[in-house]
């Protein structure tokens, strides 16, 4: 059960009740968001469909010889690629890869570790890029803010997430490794089928930078995908954007109401990242971003504020649900430990980002972006 989903179209119907639905709901739903996200889970969808990305990672540990340099890899893979193939699908990916491997390589006991490691990668590594996760992309959307301004602005968040990630593993004692005898169990990939989608990708890129309408990226996407690859459509996470329409609703009604409007904006004025940080624990940070983004016009703040905001509870980001789903299906036993290490870590990556936030910008009345 998607409980954000129940939540989120929860509160539209309750907001129907204040203003009843008239020719401007049509104008709550940002389209362009919506259509973008489609593209972007059904491409990625069909990448990872095809073994493409564990293939690569296998290749990496192939000359793998201590346990720091395992570790590193494991890390580090779901940190740069989240950037491109979103937090969601690098967890997906290389969190069982990540538990399978260590398993053969005698290292069980640093399973828990590396995986919370993973997913506060996943998270921060996502940050970095319009594409990396789906507040980035809604809020880029939203600020007309161009790529090469987006990827300035969290440049240099991310090289200190990076840094600190660092430090954690290079502190971990190094141990030999005996050889890691992969099986081969991930699929082959289609020639056609990996082509496509390297087309398709490159063409969400070119939407992403404006290049492209998105009408036109939709089409093209369900065209040559019922064409060639039909079954990929089965795997896109169409929740998470009946989750947007939900809230488009709820805060398209909400930001009618003159009362409401008013109150939020005086709670979130001047205090926009940390009122991100703070929502994001108790509703996740896609949520949050929605609902800010409404009663505020300094994208920047949100911006860094929701991506920062995914570390800390195990609900600020959902996609890090991922990850203890998948730790608790393969060791039931170290849900209890998971958890420890997973709110401990959380909090120390997430006291360092936001003190760097706020020192580097003490006003948050410096990250304001005007919309075009």
């Amino acid at each position: 059960m998607n409980i954000v989903l129940i939540a989120a179209w929860l509160l539209a119907i309750v907001s129907t009740l204040f203003i009843h639905p008239d020719a401007a709901y049509i104008g709550y739903i940002d389209f362009h968001t919506l259509g973008l996200l489609f593209c972007l889970m059904t491409v990625m969808a069909g990448l990872n469909r095809l073994g493409l990305f564990a293939q690569a990672a296998q290749k990496m540990l192939s000359s793998v010889k201590n346990s720091r340099q395992l570790e590193l890899i494991l890390v580090l893979l779901c940190f740069f690629s989240s950037m491109f193939i979103t937090n969601d699908v690098a967890l997906i990916t290389f969190v069982p890869f990540a538990i399978q491997v260590l398993n053969l390589a005698d290292r069980k006991q640093t399973l828990v570790l590396v995986v919370v490691l993973q997913t506060v990668a996943a998270n921060l590594g996502s940050m970095l890029t319009p594409i990396g996760n789906p507040q980035n992309l809604y809020l880029y959307s939203g600020s007309g803010m161009g790529v090469g301004q987006f990827l300035l602005l969290m440049l240099p968040l991310t090289v200190l997430a990076a840094v600190l990630l660092l430090i954690f593993l290079f502190v971990r004692k190094k141990t030999p490794l005996k050889d890691l005898n992969l099986p081969e169990t991930i699929p082959r990939e289609s020639g056609k089928r990996a082509v496509m989608y390297g087309v398709l990708f490159l063409l969400c890129l070119c939407c992403v930078a404006r290049i492209l309408p998105v009408w036109l990226m939709v089409l093209l996407v369900l065209t040559a995908v019922l064409a060639v690859d039909r079954k990929t459509l089965k795997h896109v996470d169409y929740s998470l954007l009946l989750t947007f329409v939900g809230f488009f609703i709820f805060i398209g009604n909400m930001g009618r109401i003159e009362t409401f409007r008013s109150f939020l904006q005086n709670i979130i004025d001047g205090h926009e990242i940390l009122t991100a940080v703070l929502s994001s624990q108790v509703i996740s940070n896609v949520p949050a971003a929605l609902l800010l983004s409404g009663f505020t016009g300094k994208w920047e703040a949100l911006i860094i504020g929701t991506n920062i905001g995914g570390l800390g509870t195990l609900i600020a980001s959902m996609a890090s649900l991922i990850s203890y789903r998948l730790v608790a299906a393969a060791e039931p036993k170290e849900k209890g430990r998971y958890l420890i290490y997973f709110t401990g870590i959380n909090v120390v990556f997430l006291a360092v980002m936001l003190g760097a936030a706020i020192y580097a910008s003490p006003a948050s009345s410096n990250w304001a972006v005007t919309s075009p």
